[in-house]
């Protein structure tokens, strides 16, 4: 018995296995296999099995996210039960989500179509919806030969080309019912014994690590919503400039943040930070962070050195294992002057008709490093029409590039924002971000991605 190759393509559907032949005596007929080979044919079937769904499940392990174990167990389970395509539908019965649909070999138009059909009338909406009978695997080995399909199951099978479906229930020990898997055949066809027995097993240990996935997933939602309500839930209005902010948060959740507050004589004050480590104390050290800026800002903020000087001994004191960097502007809006100081961050990025250029700025420590934090404060006049760009690393580092480039393609990026966008700073951020990562969020999806702010200040 050969067994499952999980690196080579699987059919279109399983044959079933010819009948076996009546036996007729003759002399040419070959001698029966012995005992002894039969047996050793069946533990090197069983061997190479075990095989297989050992690297399976050692694939799924690796996967960092929710939506890669989705697509990993789609693929693993189209390989064991000889399908091409699947659908995997996440709804975990506590009703807390995340709620989901991932496909394989299948358009975001052909998930629209199934979705059509009523749930009732197809094997995974049972499944999802409790239906007696539902709790084990379900065969439909030849839909368009059920007597009682519904009309417009029948039509968007006809429509996607299946002709049987394999569908399974994805439930953990601790969490219950978290979503079922099925598995589209082209032909009437359904998977042997030795076939279901290897979905069933990887199913069992797949449920397993999407409820941990789940679990994490809702942590790191949490955490998102924490980190935003922790940031400004509006930016200031002032005559002479316009604002605007963008943040993308990474998988993990990190401590980069921003900041725009007014202060006296009209001024305003612009800050943009990021602490060190991911997660909730990340998170945390950052909340604190802010609300200890704002403070001193009020206090000092138009000497720049002085409030990144009194931040940098509060860090230093109270969370001495941590470390930060921050960039703070006192913005005199009318004068369209900026006294700022950073320590340890990017230099700001000027965007305007005439120049696009970094703001040239002195080396300096981040926070908590030194035993003495110093730095000399810079003065930026800007020119009617420009715009002023305050970021983060994270904007740098998920280019995947080395810092030199990183900054060359940040500089080409500001350098190409169309004329008729530059009167606003949010479509300035928005297509800054756009240029640098195509992809999105360009690294976002790998585990170690980190946050991206970005605070644009235009000058009128």
């Amino acid at each position: 018995m050969a067994g499952i190759d999980s690196t080579v393509p699987p059919p279109a559907h399983t044959v079933a296995p010819m009948p076996a032949a009546p036996d007729v005596p003759s002399a040419a007929s070959p001698a029966p296999a012995a005992p002894e080979a039969v047996l050793q044919d069946r533990l090197a079937g069983w061997v190479s099995d075990l095989t297989t769904l050992h690297e399976l499940t050692e694939r799924l392990a690796r996967t960092g996210s929710l939506t890669e174990a989705l697509q990993e167990l789609l693929r693993a389970g189209a390989a064991l039960v000889g399908a091409r395509r699947g659908l995997v539908v996440l709804e975990p019965c506590d009703g807390l989500g995340p709620d989901t649909t991932t496909g394989l070999g299948l358009a975001r138009a052909d998930l629209g179509h199934l979705e059509t059909v009523p749930r009732g009338c197809t094997a995974y909406g049972r499944i999802l919806d409790g239906y007696p009978g539902a709790e084990r695997e379900t065969a439909q080995p030849d839909l368009f030969s059920e007597d009682g399909l519904d009309p417009r199951h029948r039509e968007v099978a006809a429509r996607l080309g299946y002709a049987a479906s394999y569908a399974l229930p994805l439930s953990a020990e601790a969490t219950g019912r978290l979503g079922a898997a099925v598995w589209f055949y082209d032909e009437p066809a359904e998977p042997v014994e030795r076939r279901r027995h290897l979905v069933g097993l990887y199913a069992r240990y797949a449920a397993e690590h999407l409820a941990r996935m789940v679990e994490i997933e809702r942590t790191r939602a949490a955490m998102r919503t924490i980190a935003d309500d922790l940031l400004p839930a509006r930016l200031p209005r002032a005559a002479g400039v316009q604002l605007a902010a963008r943040r993308h948060t990474g998988p993990r959740g990190g401590g980069d943040w921003y900041d725009a507050l007014p202060l006296p004589d009209a001024a305003l004050g612009l800050a943009v930070g990021s602490v060190t480590g991911s997660g909730p104390g990340a998170v945390a050290a950052m909340g604190r962070l802010r609300a200890s800026l704002r403070a001193y800002a009020v206090m000092e903020g138009e000497d720049p050195v002085a409030v990144l000087s009194d931040l940098e001994l509060l860090l230093r004191l109270t969370e001495p294992a941590r470390s930060a960097t921050a960039l703070f502007a006192y913005c005199e809006p009318t004068a369209r002057r900026l006294t700022l100081a950073g320590a340890g961050h990017s230099p700001p990025l000027v965007i305007g008709p005439r120049r696009t250029e970094f703001v040239e700025s002195s080396l300096s420590a981040p926070l908590g490093m030194l035993a003495c934090w110093e730095a000399p404060s810079i003065e930026l006049i800007a020119e009617p029409g420009e715009t002023v760009l305050l970021y983060t690393d994270g904007l740098l580092h998920r280019t995947g590039e080395p810092m030199d480039r990183a900054f060359a393609r940040l500089h080409t990026a500001a350098a190409s924002v169309p004329r008729p966008v530059r009167t606003d700073p949010g479509a300035v951020a928005d297509h800054i971000l756009r240029t640098m990562l195509p992809d999105g969020m360009g690294r976002a999806d790998a585990e170690n991605a980190e946050d991206v702010v970005l605070l644009a200040a235009r000058f009128e």
